[in-house]
């Protein structure tokens, strides 16, 4: 329909689709603008967070990296930080081959924070092939929970691999007889365990070696031979403490000479860095299995005291306690002091004993039985049996 000038009139229906034509348009075109903004907000540069680089570290790179934090760890809490800080370092740390690295440090247990769970994870290392951990929870379970066959099982599997500690604990066994009677000793088969220890490099060993070789005790006595072993334990034992602490020479007073009575009058000055014989060094520090057996019997109900009658070994740094009565020498001088071996009273007689030993001409035991034989003990420190 036209209007007088000529023109049509508007056609609604036309508006309409144009005025919708032209919404959608807008619509779109708003629409548009959001999604740029949305994509604007999440772009790293805008934003700086990046993808995590971790989740794309192959497991075998992040396994390799736990076996060096586990092997260089000086304490549990080193370890347990890692498995808390996400799920997959937790389940990565529990690997095998990372707990088969474990160092010392990091399997030590206090002995009163023993629990299963502790027990578990010890297990859970020695089957992983971890050394140290057979042999810690072997003297744990055949010295404190009293399971003799399980503990020198795994002290065994441990020797298979030329642990030095764990042949020497089984030398001390063999010695003592312990977890049996006084004719289970095997003193060859300690011998040879404690040779094969020495070869190690392991110093208690040595110096049982030498002492064993000096007294003819299991094996054909040869003193030259055994001397030069004690002098190569005392080396060691000097080398050992030079290197964990280089600026003791400067600090004076630990490195001195403190010559006993028959070398006091000799023509050398010089120090003969013979067993114990006068070369004075700190104490070697004890292996976390030989502290928790000290802390267990310490903290237990008894007192300190394994059983009914039964003694724990008198040098500090031990902790072995006997399994039957009588079953550890004493000291042929003061009758005070007993040992499960030669080696631990060489280092009691040198760190602490030889300033307390006092000679009397008889001691009586608890039964009533005169055990002592009236020798002076000098650096040897004659012991007899109970």
């Amino acid at each position: 329909m036209r209007t007088r000038r000529g023109l049509c009139y508007p056609n609604p229906k036309v508006n309409m689709c144009i005025e919708n034509k032209i919404i959608k348009r807008k619509r779109n075109d708003f629409s548009g603008i959001g999604d740029r903004r949305k994509r604007s907000k999440l772009s790293p540069e805008i934003t700086g967070h990046h993808p995590d680089l971790f989740d794309s570290l192959p497991d075998d790179l992040v396994v390799s990296i736990l076996c060096k934090l586990t092997s260089s760890a000086a304490s549990p809490a080193d370890f347990v930080n890692v498995l808390i800080t996400c799920k997959r370092l937790n389940g990565l740390g529990h690997h095998s081959l990372v707990l088969s690295k474990a160092s010392q440090k990091m399997l030590t247990v206090k002995a009163q924070n023993w629990s299963e769970s502790a027990q578990r994870f010890l297990k859970q290392c020695a089957d992983a092939g971890n050394v140290e951990a057979c042999y810690t929870l072997g003297m744990i379970r055949f010295y404190c929970l009293q399971n003799r066959g399980s503990g020198a099982s795994l002290m065994a599997k441990a020797a298979i691999s030329s642990h030095a500690p764990s042949l020497y604990s089984l030398a001390v066994i063999q010695f003592n007889g312990s977890g049996g009677s006084k004719n289970d000793k095997d003193l060859r088969a300690g011998v040879a365990l404690c040779a094969r220890a020495a070869f190690l490099g392991h110093i208690d060993a040595l110096r049982e070696l030498g002492h064993c070789l000096q007294d003819g005790y299991g094996v054909k006595q040869n003193i030259a031979e055994g001397r030069r072993f004690l002098v190569q334990a005392n080396a060691r034992e000097l080398a050992a403490v030079l290197s964990m602490t280089p600026s003791a020479l400067t600090a004076g007073g630990w490195l001195t000479w403190n010559p006993l009575p028959h070398h006091r009058h000799g023509a050398g000055s010089g120090c003969p860095l013979l067993s114990d014989f006068g070369c004075n060094v700190p104490a070697p520090e004890a292996h976390p299995a030989n502290q928790f057996l000290t802390e267990w019997f310490l903290n237990s109900s008894k007192g300190g005291v394994p059983g009914s009658g039964l003694r724990l070994c008198s040098h500090a740094g031990c902790g072995r306690p006997e399994s039957r009565r009588h079953e550890f020498r004493r000291c042929s001088v003061c009758g005070t002091v007993n040992y499960c071996s030669r080696a631990c009273q060489a280092l009691d007689w040198k760190m602490r004993h030889k300033a307390e030993c006092t000679p009397v001409e008889r001691w009586i035991d608890e039964d009533g039985e005169n055990d002592g034989n009236g020798e002076m003990g000098e650096e040897d420190q004659n012991m007899v049996e109970s």
